[in-house]
C-alpha cells in the first residue's frame, strides 16, 4: 500500500528534512524540528505525490487517501488531549500548503479549521474567553470563504468595517466577543447570499475542502506565474500540512511572529523579525497590522520589543536560532506562534534574502566554520549578483523627500508611479521603467512586482508579502510607508501635502526606507570586501575562463572591473556607426567600383585603428576577439533624400543613381542576405582594411607597453571550409605586410564564428582553416528555430506557457536543439583539431543554466556582456563544483 501521508510531532515523526520532494520544504522541515526537540505542534504531511494523483485523476484521491488521513488525525486527537468535532473540548487544525521550494504567499492556508455554531461554545469555554473563540471563528469563515468558496475577500473586510464604525473604534482588537458574535452571524447570512449554501458545519467537510483548496492552488494563476518567474517544474507538486493550533490570539501572554536568523537585507548576524501581541500568523505576513521588532536595539520610540514584552519566549526563541543555525548551517526563516507564554515553532526554511545579504551570509558562515569555501560559493544564486552590479543612489546629490518608510529590500530604483500590478506589466513591457505603489500588496500582484523597478506599500512591516517576496526577486522596496496616503481612484499619494499623480516620476532607497520626488542620480557600485571575497573562492574552482563582449573602452574598462580575462566578441559593425564615420561607410557601400570602395575605407582605417588602440591599451596581455564586419547592409544604407544627396556628393554622382544603387542592394531579408563573409568575399578590401587596423593597433600596443594583445580575428557566418579559407588569406597577408612595416610581429589567431546549423554539421571540414570556434548562439538559435528574435517576443511566452518550450531560448541556451548543434560542431571540430579553442559569445554566455551546458561538454571560455562577468565566474565555479564537465587537462 502507497503512504500517502506522514505523521510528525509528539513523538514519531516519519520524515525527515531531506525528503522535501515528498513531503514539501514545510513538511519535511516540521518533522525535522520535532526529531531535534523543538516545540512543534503534532500534525502530518498528505504527500506531493497526492498533488499528481489529483491532476492526473480529474481531481480525485487515491482511495486509501481518506483511512490513511483518519488514523493520522485520531493520533493528533491523542497527542493534544482535544476531538476534531467535539462539542465540549475541540481539536481544532491549520491546513498549509508546502512546495519542494519556498513560494512565499503564492498558495493558499485555512487556520481555525473546526470550529463552527458549537465547537465555538467548546472552544471558549475551555480557553475561558469567549472574546478569543469568537475571534477565531470570524477569522475561520473569513479565511475558508475565501480561499475554499471563492467569497471576496473584500466582502469580508467590509462588515468588520462597519462593525468598527459602529462602535466608534479604529482596531479589530477593541471589537469584544458580541462584536464578533454579530460580525460572524453578517459573515454566515454573506456566504450564503453569495454562495447559496449555508456555511459549512461539519468539520469533516471543512478539513477536505481545505486540503482541496490547498491542492487547488498549485494552479492558481499567481502560483503559476511564480513557478515561471522562478523555473519552477510544475509536474513537483505541493504536499499539504495538517497541524494542531495553536493560538497567538488568546490575550496579552499570546502573540505570533516571523523572524529570522540573520539580517534578509544586509546579511549581518542579528537576529531578525517582528510580532504581535494577541494575533495569528496571517496578521504578520499580511501587513494588516504594523507590526513591532523583536530586538530591544531596533524598537523604535512607543515600540516594544518581545525582549522586553516576553522575556521568558524571546529567550527560549534565541536558543532555538542558535539551534536551526547550527543544524541547517543557512539562514533560516521561521514562524512562531505563544501561547498563554509558551513558544511553539510552525515553520523554518532557508530565508529568501538579497544579494547583498547572500554574499555576507555565505562568507561569515565560511569563516565561521559552518560551512567551507566551495559550499559558500555554491550557496549565492549567479543570478542574484545582477542586483550589486547596478547603480545605487549618489549620496551627493540633492533630493526632495517624500516620506520615509521601512527599508524592506535594498537597492535604487526610479520610475513612473502605477497603482495596479497589470498597469506596471503593461507600462513595463513597453520599455517604462515603473514603482508599483500599493497601500499593501497580495500574492495576485506577483506580476506587477516582478515588472516593477521598485515597489512602495504604505502598510506591512519587513516581514510583510511585499518585503519578503521583493528580496527574492532583487527588488528594491519600501514597506510600511505610514506617511504617505494612497487613493486608488484618484490614481494619486499624498505626503505632507504634496501630491504626487499616477505616472510622474519617484525614487526609492531600499537601503534607507526613503522615497523621493522625482529622479535622483546614481553611482557606480564599489565591487569589494565580501563581493571579493566571494570572487576569488569562485575564481579558485571554475575552469571555464570568462570574457566579455565589448566593442567601446567604457565597455572594456568595466568588463576588466569586473573581472574579465579578455574579449570574447568585439562587434566592429557596432564602431562604424558613429557619426564622424557613418557617411564614409555609406561611401563604401554605395561605391560601384572597388576604386570608390578603397577610397572610402581609406577615410575609415585611422578610425578602425585608433578604436583597436584603445580597446588592446586596456586589454594589454589579453585575448582580444574581432568579429569582422558582420552587419545587413540595410541597417547602413542612406535613408530619405538628404543622406543620398550626401553620398552622391561625395562620390560625385547623381541622386537618381545612388536611389538606384540602394534598390539594388535592398534585400527582403537582410538577416539572411548579404552579410558576414559573404560580404569579405564579395568585397575583400573591407577585411583587408580592418586585419590591416588590427595588426597595425597591436603592433603599436605591443611597442608600447611590451605587453602585445592576443588578437582572435573572427570571420563571421560561414557555412563552409572554402568561405573560410579565402577570407583567412585576406587576414593572413594583411598580417604579414603590417609586421613587415612595423618590423614587429604579434601572435594572433584566425577561427570563425558558428552561428548556423551547416556549419556546424560540417565542423570537422571548417576546422582544418580554423585556430578556434565560438557559438554565436543568438543566431545559431534564430537559424535553427527559424525564429526572428525581434519578433518571436509577441508569442515565445505564451510557448513557455504552455510548455511548448521550457525557456524563452534566446535567454537560456536549447541544449536539446541548439546545444545538439554546438555539442556536435565541438566534438567534430576537436577530433580534427584536439587544440581547437572553443567559446561561446551569444547573450547565452551570462545564462548560468546555459554555463552549466558550456562546462559540461567542455568549452574553453564563454563571453557575456560587462556587467553580467561576476554572474557567469560564480556560474562557471559553480558549473565546475557540481561535476559532469569535460577534463581538459588530460
Amino acid at each position: 500500500m502507497t503512504k500517502w501521508v506522514y505523521s510528525f510531532g509528539a513523538g514519531l515523526n516519519e520524515g525527515r528534512a531531506d525528503m522535501r520532494d515528498l513531503l514539501g520544504g514545510k513538511g519535511a522541515n516540521l518533522a525535522e524540528m520535532a526529531a531535534i526537540g523543538l516545540p512543534v505542534p503534532p500534525g502530518f504531511t498528505i504527500t506531493t505525490e497526492v498533488c499528481a494523483y489529483y491532476y492526473a485523476h480529474e481531481r480525485r484521491y487515491p482511495e486509501d487517501l481518506r483511512g490513511q488521513v483518519e488514523a493520522a488525525l485520531r493520533r493528533v486527537e491523542e497527542a493534544v488531549g482535544a476531538r476534531f468535532g467535539d462539542h465540549a473540548k475541540p481539536l481544532l487544525v491549520s491546513v498549509r500548503s508546502g512546495a519542494r521550494v519556498s513560494m512565499p504567499g503564492m498558495m493558499d492556508t485555512v487556520l481555525n479549521l473546526g470550529l463552527n455554531d458549537a465547537t465555538v461554545d467548546g472552544l471558549a469555554q475551555n480557553a475561558g474567553d469567549s472574546r478569543f473563540a469568537w475571534d477565531s471563528y470570524r477569522r475561520f469563515i473569513q479565511m475558508y470563504g475565501s480561499v475554499v468558496l471563492g467569497v471576496d475577500h473584500h466582502r469580508f473586510e467590509e462588515i468588520i468595517e462597519h462593525a468598527k464604525i459602529d462602535k466608534g473604534v479604529v482596531e479589530d482588537t477593541e471589537l469584544d466577543a458580541q462584536d464578533w458574535h454579530r460580525v460572524v452571524a453578517g459573515y454566515k447570512d454573506m456566504v450564503e447570499e453569495v454562495t447559496g449554501r449555508p456555511f459549512p458545519q461539519d468539520p469533516e467537510a471543512q478539513l477536505w475542502g481545505a486540503i482541496g483548496a490547498v491542492f487547488g492552488s498549485w494552479m492558481n494563476q499567481r502560483a503559476i506565474t511564480y513557478r515561471r518567474l522562478h523555473d519552477i517544474p510544475e509536474e513537483w507538486g505541493t504536499a499539504v500540512n495538517v497541524q494542531a493550533m495553536v493560538f497567538g490570539n488568546m490575550g496579552e501572554d499570546c502573540a505570533t511572529g516571523v523572524c529570522f536568523t540573520r539580517d534578509p537585507s544586509t546579511g549581518e548576524n542579528v537576529f531578525y523579525g517582528e510580532y504581535l501581541i494577541n494575533a495569528q500568523g496571517e496578521d504578520v505576513v499580511a501587513g494588516i497590522r504594523t507590526p513591532q521588532p523583536i530586538l530591544k536595539a531596533r524598537a523604535k520610540p512607543g515600540e516594544r520589543s518581545m525582549e522586553e514584552a516576553m522575556p521568558e519566549a524571546f529567550a527560549e526563541l534565541l536558543r532555538v536560532r542558535g539551534t536551526l543555525e547550527r543544524h541547517y548551517r543557512d539562514m533560516q526563516d521561521i514562524e512562531f506562534t505563544v501561547q498563554r507564554g509558551r513558544l511553539y515553532m510552525l515553520q523554518t526554511r532557508n530565508g529568501k534574502r538579497t544579494a547583498a545579504a547572500s554574499l555576507k551570509i555565505a562568507v561569515d558562515m565560511a569563516r565561521e566554520g559552518l560551512i567551507d569555501e566551495r559550499e559558500a560559493v555554491s550557496r549565492v544564486n549567479p543570478a542574484a549578483l545582477d542586483q550589486l552590479l547596478h547603480p545605487t543612489l549618489d549620496p551627493k546629490a540633492p533630493r526632495t523627500l517624500l516620506a520615509k518608510g521601512l527599508p524592506a529590500s535594498p537597492g535604487a530604483a526610479c520610475g513612473v508611479v502605477v497603482f495596479s500590478a497589470d498597469e506596471a506589466e503593461a507600462r513595463a513591457q513597453k520599455g517604462e521603467s515603473v514603482i508599483l505603489v500599493r497601500v499593501e500588496t497580495s500574492p495576485e500582484d506577483i506580476h506587477g512586482m516582478h515588472a516593477a523597478k521598485g515597489i512602495l506599500t504604505t502598510r506591512g512591516g519587513m516581514t510583510s508579502h511585499a518585503a519578503v517576496v521583493a528580496r527574492g526577486m532583487g527588488r528594491p522596496c519600501v514597506a510600511g510607508a505610514g506617511g504617505i496616503t494612497v487613493d486608488y481612484s484618484a490614481q494619486t499619494m499624498m505626503s505632507g501635502g504634496q501630491v504626487v499623480q499616477a505616472g510622474e516620476t519617484i525614487t526609492l532607497d531600499g537601503s534607507t526606507g526613503e522615497v523621493f520626488v522625482g529622479s535622483v542620480p546614481m553611482i557606480e557600485p564599489q565591487l569589494s570586501g565580501d563581493f571579493a571575497t566571494l570572487m576569488e573562492w569562485a575564481d579558485r574552482v571554475r575552469r571555464l575562463r570568462v570574457r566579455a563582449n565589448a566593442e567601446t573602452p567604457t565597455d572594456a574598462e568595466t568588463a576588466r572591473r569586473f573581472g574579465a580575462e579578455g574579449i570574447g566578441l568585439c562587434r566592429t559593425e557596432h564602431m562604424f556607426f558613429d557619426p564622424e564615420r557613418i557617411g564614409a561607410v555609406r561611401q563604401m557601400i554605395m561605391a560601384e567600383s572597388e576604386g570608390g570602395r578603397r577610397d572610402a575605407l581609406a577615410r575609415l582605417l585611422p578610425f578602425q585603428r585608433r578604436d583597436f588602440v584603445d580597446l588592446f591599451r586596456i586589454m594589454a596581455g589579453l585575448p582580444v576577439t574581432i568579429r569582422l564586419l558582420d552587419p545587413p547592409l540595410h541597417e547602413f544604407l542612406p535613408h530619405g533624400e538628404h543622406e543620398l544627396e550626401e553620398v552622391a556628393a561625395a562620390l560625385g554622382t547623381d541622386v537618381a543613381r545612388m536611389r538606384r544603387r540602394a534598390a539594388e542592394l535592398s534585400e527582403a531579408n537582410p538577416m539572411l542576405g548579404h552579410r558576414g563573409c559573404r560580404l569579405g568575399i564579395t568585397f575583400p578590401e573591407i577585411y583587408e582594411m580592418q586585419a590591416r587596423a588590427i595588426f597595425e593597433a597591436a603592433a603599436q600596443i605591443g611597442k608600447e607597453t611590451h605587453n602585445a594583445p592576443l588578437p582572435e580575428i573572427m570571420i563571421p557566418l560561414v557555412a563552409t571550409r572554402r568561405e573560410l579559407e579565402i577570407t583567412r588569406t585576406i587576414v593572413d597577408k594583411a598580417a604579414q605586410e603590417v609586421f613587415a612595416e612595423q618590423g614587429y610581429h604579434v601572435p594572433y589567431s584566425v577561427g570563425t564564428m558558428i552561428e548556423l546549423p551547416r556549419a556546424a554539421l560540417t565542423a570537422d571540414a571548417i576546422a582544418e582553416a580554423a585556430d578556434f570556434f565560438s557559438f554565436g548562439t543568438n543566431d545559431l538559435t534564430q537559424t535553427t528555430f527559424g525564429l526572428s528574435r525581434d519578433d518571436a517576443g509577441k508569442f515565445l511566452p505564451l510557448y513557455v506557457e504552455k510548455g511548448i518550450l521550457p525557456k524563452d531560448p534566446f535567454v537560456s541556451l536549447d541544449a536539446e536543439g541548439v546545444g545538439a548543434l554546438v555539442r556536435m560542431a565541438s566534438e567534430k571540430g576537436r577530433g580534427v583539431r584536439p587544440d581547437l579553442k572553443l567559446g561561446i559569445c551569444g547573450e547565452h554566455g551570462g545564462d548560468p543554466a546555459s554555463i552549466r551546458f558550456c562546462e559540461e561538454i567542455g568549452l574553453d571560455y564563454v563571453s557575456c556582456s560587462p556587467y553580467r562577468v561576476p554572474v557567469a565566474r560564480l556560474a562557471a565555479a559553480q558549473a565546475a563544483l557540481s561535476g559532469g564537465g569535460v577534463d581538459r587537462t588530460a
